[in-house]
């Protein structure tokens, strides 16, 4: 098994270079192929799933941090602040803005913006949106652990006892995207406070935060392991842990509790008593940053990808010169039904090499003297089977359908026989 930085080169998927700096690499277009339909896909799932999208600033003013209590408890892990507008004479009298750590103080800050009734709850907001953690170089590496991160980031505003039902919606959200993929979770832990001044001291709010995790993990018949270190400085959390090529383990996807900031920023809605209540934050991540999705994606398929996911889709193989015109009105079908699809001709190499070239797109495409003159194609999936020959249109439409259906398998008929 190879690992995501040797196969990110030898496919062209991403790279780094010294002048850009470590832990910021940049995505080539078959990496930008497979991050950008796995974004397209959390969109929709999430819109699906009542998530209404947003789009806030990368920088805030340091006061920001400092209310969310960011700049006292993750300082270390944050960018220096840089100092803007000052005066003619070069004192550094201007205000002080920051690279946002995280993305929810930008997203209280939008719940804030007006008053908010509880007919409005729960009130769940997604953003891609990126954000910035000074890594010491030491541990970065490839795309699991980067300086600039572009996270699937949602917060759920929500009364007290929407709480485990929003934990829950959001851990199934999470199992639907990981079967779409053909990921697995190697473990679910509950991530509880350990010592130290790193976590916020309220006792009971840990405490009935955890307890309404636990309360969702076990409505979803999920097995938990409970580990005191690991939680986010304002709440318990619920992590999703994977293992890459080389069995080590990561968080992919968080659930948390968070009764913290709402306090901090002074969140509010309108009961049906007329009052003014709090609301609790409910923080998720279906598959956690683009950069670490990938990454998984990568070592576990082994550049394999599902077809939704595969940087090429479809590869359209003329047998000689004599059915170079039909292949590519064939690739062009293939194009124009939303397949990203490329046509690899004779002067490549002869058919064979060119048929273990194409390897790892789910669908190659023969066109022979026979499908030339049939107006059909031959189709070859990455796992050896070969259905039988159907007119070109049909083996447009079903490769297409296969794509759109958004699962691991390559084929729905899974009747047709193999070689």
């Amino acid at each position: 098994m190879k690992d995501h930085r040797r196969l990110g080169r030898e496919l062209g998927l991403f790279g780094t270079d010294p002048l850009i700096g470590a832990g910021l690499p940049y995505w080539l277009p078959a990496g930008a192929a497979v991050r950008q339909a796995l974004e397209e896909y959390v969109a929709d799932v999430e819109q699906r799933a009542g998530y209404q999208r947003v789009y806030s600033p990368v920088l805030g003013k340091r006061e920001l941090y400092e209310l969310s209590g960011h700049w006292e408890h993750y300082r270390d892990d944050m960018f220096p602040p840089m100092r803007l507008g000052g005066g003619p004479d070069g004192r550094p009298d201007g205000e002080e803005v920051v690279l946002r750590p995280s993305l929810c103080p930008h997203h209280a800050l939008i719940y804030r913006s007006r008053e908010r009734s509880y007919r409005e709850l729960p009130l769940r907001i997604a953003e891609l949106g990126g954000m910035y953690r000074a890594e010491l170089s030491g541990v970065l590496g490839g795309l699991t652990r980067v300086r600039a991160i572009q996270l699937n980031d949602a917060h759920v505003f929500c009364t007290l006892e929407q709480v485990a039902g929003e934990a829950l919606a959001a851990l199934r959200l999470i199992r639907e995207a990981y079967a779409a993929m053909g990921l697995a979770a190697a473990r679910y832990r509950l991530s509880l406070p350990g010592p130290g001044a790193k976590y916020v001291r309220d006792p009971e709010l840990w405490r009935r935060a955890g307890a309404l995790l636990e309360q969702a993990l076990a409505a979803a018949g999920i097995d938990y392991e409970a580990e005191e270190g690991e939680a986010a400085f304002y709440g318990p959390k619920i992590d999703v842990q994977v293992l890459d090529a080389a069995g080590r383990e990561a968080t992919l996807s968080t659930v948390q509790v968070d009764f913290h900031q709402p306090a901090r920023f002074g969140l509010a809605y309108v009961g049906a008593d007329g009052g003014r209540h709090r609301p609790v934050m409910v923080h998720r991540s279906v598959v956690g940053s683009a950069e670490r999705a990938v990454a998984q994606l990568v070592e576990v398929h082994q550049g394999a990808f599902p077809p939704w996911l595969a940087p090429v889709q479809a590869v359209v193989l003329p047998v000689g010169e004599a059915e170079a015109a039909p292949a590519e009105a064939l690739l062009r079908r293939c194009v124009a039904a939303g397949l990203r699809a490329e046509l690899v001709g004779p002067e490549r190499g002869t058919l064979g090499a060119r048929v273990r070239g194409a390897r790892l797109a789910p669908y190659q495409v023969v066109v022979g003297a026979r499908e030339a003159a049939g107006g059909a194609a031959a189709l070859r999936l990455r796992d050896g089977r070969r259905p039988a020959p159907l007119p070109a249109a049909e083996a447009v439409a079903r490769m297409a359908a296969a794509v759109a259906a958004r699962r691991p398998e390559l084929w729905p008929d899974e009747g047709e026989a193999a070689v």
